[in-house]
């Protein structure tokens, strides 16, 4: 995983006729930054990433929210028809993206959300909430009752409950939700490509496709476009790293 991107960032450095002689596994001769700038302002690339840091953001956030929520209710709350429900979020997981490009286009514009980033937030959110809502249900599923009567004899009611007692406990396993969904939005390609066609609300992902050419592709402006789009996710994978690790090692614990 590591040496492909060493050979995209050595790669997005070099010239095109330092390429184009040397070959993908030379290292650079120097810093060759036009390709970063070429492609920055080609497509804009300020704009796509406040795009795709809003969208991903906003799902994970909104995402992992919703999880929470359908967890308490499905793990601790046991409602009635606890595994029938919990079988429709796994059927929901498997549902490949290509069956939801139609459905969820005509239902977009019919509301009017066509084109905006509003409706892949939605869409996305529900999506990764399917997800969350499941692991959740399994982790919360196991919660120690006694702690939660406890609470409740003690005069608490079941928002309190949430927020002063389960939120807190469960923090590590939804930091490690909130990161997998932020990565995981960043990097969908196909339902933006369908849902945002407009140049000023797509995001990095969709931006990409631009390169492609019919006889002709620029590896320089290939390679920096692909270091530009995997950069901003990477670093946030790594501010987040501890929270990542804490939240599967008290996983393992468990």
């Amino acid at each position: 995983m590591i040496t492909p991107f060493l050979i995209v960032t050595l790669n997005a450095f070099k010239s095109p006729a330092e390429y184009a002689q040397n070959g993908p596994l030379s290292l650079p001769d120097g810093l060759y930054l036009d390709g970063l700038k070429s492609f920055w302002t080609r497509v804009d690339y300020t704009q796509k990433l406040v795009n795709s840091t809003l969208i991903s953001g906003s799902v994970a956030i909104l995402a992992t929210l919703l999880s929470l929520l359908n967890a308490y209710a499905i793990g601790i709350g046991r409602i009635k028809g606890r595994p029938w429900i919990l079988a429709f979020f796994v059927l929901a997981n498997v549902v490949p993206q290509e069956a939801l490009v139609y459905p969820v286009y005509y239902l977009s514009k019919q509301l009017g959300l066509y084109d905006t980033r509003l409706s892949v937030i939605i869409v996305f959110t529900v999506i990764q909430a399917a997800f969350g809502t499941y692991l959740l249900s399994a982790v919360l599923g196991r919660f120690p009752r006694e702690v939660v009567e406890a609470a409740q004899v003690d005069g608490a009611n079941k928002w309190q409950v949430l927020w002063r007692i389960v939120v807190p406990m469960s923090r590590p396993t939804l930091g490690v939700l909130l990161v997998f969904f932020f990565v995981w939005t960043w990097n969908e390609f196909l339902l933006p490509l369908v849902m945002l066609i407009s140049n000023d609300n797509q995001t990095v992902s969709v931006a990409l496709g631009v390169l492609q050419g019919q006889r002709l592709m620029d590896a320089t402006m290939t390679n920096a476009a692909a270091l530009l789009g995997v950069l901003p996710a990477l670093v946030f994978f790594l501010v987040f790293q501890r929270t990542l690790t804490r939240g599967i090692a008290v996983g393992a614990v468990k």
